[in-house]
């Protein structure tokens, strides 16, 4: 296609940059447009998946008709059904009347159904009969209702991972994926990114009236071209804006001023997790739940070996007289809900106290500053009678339970920060979904 086709589309929805596989995938829309297949977006989070859509339905002849785009992922799963097909009056609480889904507004034109790979198993059903005989059945009803809706869906799941895990229908995916179109992650883009700043810069100048765009350094131009942006346009759009209204008064921005901001090439913020992980390599959702099984089943064989060894004779007449004796410091670091080295600093060595002038040795001290763990010492039956340590299970049992909540919590309160409460990205950082991250936000109760 003829490049002043291509930059008119650019200047008509603000699209800003020269890389092919951009310009590949806008050329590849509009020659869809005019067919009715169903198109399928993919490409990671904050790439700009939601303009083809909007490309393809106004170079469609449905233009004139409705537009509607969908976020999936943010719709819960009980009601996502009826926010999509309707339902009957009465087919369930609260459904006093009946009601027309998407499917039924938008007929005539186009539904974009956006995060398409957050559909429960049994909604992708009833989306892939509409897909192969445009007929769908209200919640509540048996009667078949018609629709000519044009879908466009698009995703940053890896959609073959999910079919091989289960998470995902192969025949939907098929039937959705008649052409794909795929956004490349801003770090490919080279040095789009700087245009996109310069392009922010002005923007945000214009919208809040500061006389002065923010300019960047050609050294500070070359740390956000090396930087991986794991939040692509969306997260470089957020630190232009927020440097734009912090920085009113010094409008020039070097590499020191960037790292302020988090962006550093090379940075761990861009890496989804590097627990148990110290050289920093990036780990997949496979391996960072690997490691966490892995954690939870020593956890279980450390309570177990407790439990059978919960009481110990000593061995020798200095028991008589009392000695420490509990969980080594990484059983205590498991427990306390610490992913850590038992070498780590946060933990005190065993220090015994010194010996009184008959020699008995007294009770050591053992110092942790996250841990509930506690060992309970039997009564003193004298010198040369058997001395016996006894472990509280049931307590240790309660304390599992909730340092695991503890580590849970602290993770995605870790995620949250490290992406500014974004919970698109933090949902991203931890391998969730949205709609999970958002529920375990209120039952721990982070939210602002």
């Amino acid at each position: 296609m003829r490049n002043d086709v291509i930059d008119k589309i650019k200047a008509r929805y603000e699209i800003v940059g020269f890389d092919e596989r951009l310009e590949a995938a806008l050329n590849t829309a509009l020659q869809v447009a005019p067919t009715d297949l169903s198109v399928l977006v993919t490409g990671e989070s904050g790439v700009g998946k939601e303009v083809i859509p909007r490309i393809i339905h106004d170079n469609s002849p449905r233009k004139t008709k409705r537009y509607i785009a969908i976020n999936c992922g943010s719709i819960p799963e009980g009601t996502i059904d009826s926010e999509l097909f309707g339902h009957e009056k009465g087919a369930f609480t609260g459904a006093i009347s009946d009601h027309d889904g998407y499917f039924a507004a938008a007929n005539g034109g186009t539904l974009f159904l956006d995060e398409v790979g957050e559909l429960p198993m049994s909604t992708q059903a009833r989306l892939l009969r509409v897909l192969e005989t445009g007929e769908y059945i209200r919640v509540g009803s048996n009667e078949p209702r018609k629709t000519d809706v044009r879908i466009v869906a698009a995703t940053n799941v890896q959609i073959q991972k999910a079919i091989s895990e289960g998470r995902f229908r192969e025949d939907l995916y098929y039937r959705l994926c008649t052409i794909n179109i795929k956004l490349p992650p801003l770090r490919e883009r080279g040095d789009d990114v700087v245009r996109l700043f310069k392009k922010f810069a002005q923007d945000t100048a214009a919208k809040y009236k500061i006389p002065v765009p923010l300019r960047l350094t050609p050294d500070a131009e070359q740390v956000v071209m090396a930087y991986k942006w794991p939040g692509n346009i969306r997260q470089l759009r957020n630190v232009v804006e927020q440097m734009s209204i912090l920085r009113k008064e010094e409008r020039i921005v070097t590499p020191e001023v960037l790292e302020q901001y988090d962006v550093v090439p090379n940075s761990s913020s861009t890496q989804v997790a590097t627990m148990g992980n110290p050289a920093g390599h990036h780990f997949d959702y496979d391996k960072e739940r690997a490691i966490i099984f892995g954690m939870l089943n020593q956890l279980a064989n450390d309570v177990k070996s407790l439990k059978e060894a919960s009481v110990y004779p000593a061995q020798d007449d200095a028991f008589a007289h009392g000695h420490l004796l509990g969980p080594s410091p990484a059983t205590l670091s498991v427990v306390a809900g610490e992913h850590k080295d038992a070498a780590a600093d946060d933990y005190d060595e065993v220090t015994p106290l010194p010996s009184d002038a008959d020699g008995i040795h007294q009770v050591g001290t053992f110092h942790h500053q996250d841990s509930a763990v506690m060992n309970r010492v039997g009564g003193n039956e004298g010198a040369g009678s058997s001395r016996y340590i006894d472990v509280d299970a049931e307590v240790l049992d309660d304390d599992v339970d909730l340092n695991l909540e503890r580590l849970e919590k602290k993770t995605i309160e870790e995620a949250l920060r490290r992406n500014r409460n974004r919970r698109k990205l933090a949902a991203v950082d931890l391998g969730i979904s949205e709609r999970t991250l958002y529920r375990k936000i209120k039952d721990y109760g982070l939210e602002e």
